[in-house]
């Protein structure tokens, strides 16, 4: 059996290996799920090796996994459309987001929009998700005036998911994940801890 803690770092490199808005939400479960379900689903590990990855009897790691697999469930997507669709919208949200255009804002994020963010207790994100198109659309383009002539959304492949990537002065600041009806964007998962970011940017580099 792998010592834990080479497990436990061998499970955290094959998160880099799925897409960014399933890391965004991986991040949202507690530490202990979070471990959990790596190990298990990720790594393979049975709940004998996880149970002592983690220090946690295997029965309350097999609830761990269940829980981790029920919310990350219910946070998943709701729509399934096209990958050239997708891309389009999210091109699209991009500009916006670059140039401070509030009417494509306004046309693009639907009214009962969701823009959850993490910033993993490192950054200032938004404390709880925050409902509403017009209240998105107002956090962009503060932020589009606040580094306006120093703001560059670039769209990139992630892990077989398109992403827009926002730099700052060439430093990456977060990375956008969209989720669309077909027609406009109804959720947004926004990553700003900067641990995250900094494997996103090595994942970047290598590609």
């Amino acid at each position: 059996m792998t010592k834990p803690p080479a497990m436990q770092k061998e499970a955290k490199e094959r998160a880099d290996e799925v897409s960014v808005a399933f890391l965004i939400l991986l991040e949202r479960l507690p530490p202990e799920a979070r471990a959990a379900f790596l190990l298990h689903e990720l790594f393979g590990a049975d709940y004998r090796e996880v149970a002592a990855a983690i220090g946690k009897p295997a029965t309350v790691c097999r609830q761990l996994v269940i829980q981790a697999k029920a919310q990350l469930r219910d946070e998943g997507p709701r729509y399934t459309v096209s990958r050239e669709v997708h891309l389009n919208l999210l091109r699209e949200f991009a500009r916006s987001i670059e140039h401070g255009d509030a009417d494509a804002m306004s046309t693009l994020i639907d009214d009962n929009a969701i823009l959850t963010a993490d910033g993993g207790g490192k950054q200032s994100p938004v404390c709880a998700p925050m409902i509403g198109g017009q209240r998105i659309a107002r956090l962009y383009l503060a932020v589009s005036r606040r580094y306006a002539g120093k703001l560059d959304v670039k769209i990139a492949m992630l892990n077989g998911h398109w992403v827009a990537l926002r730099y700052t002065s060439g430093t990456l600041e977060s990375v956008q994940s969209i989720e669309t009806d077909g027609t406009r964007i109804v959720r947004i998962l926004v990553q700003r801890n900067p641990d995250t970011l900094s494997r996103i940017a090595a994942l970047l580099a290598r590609t």
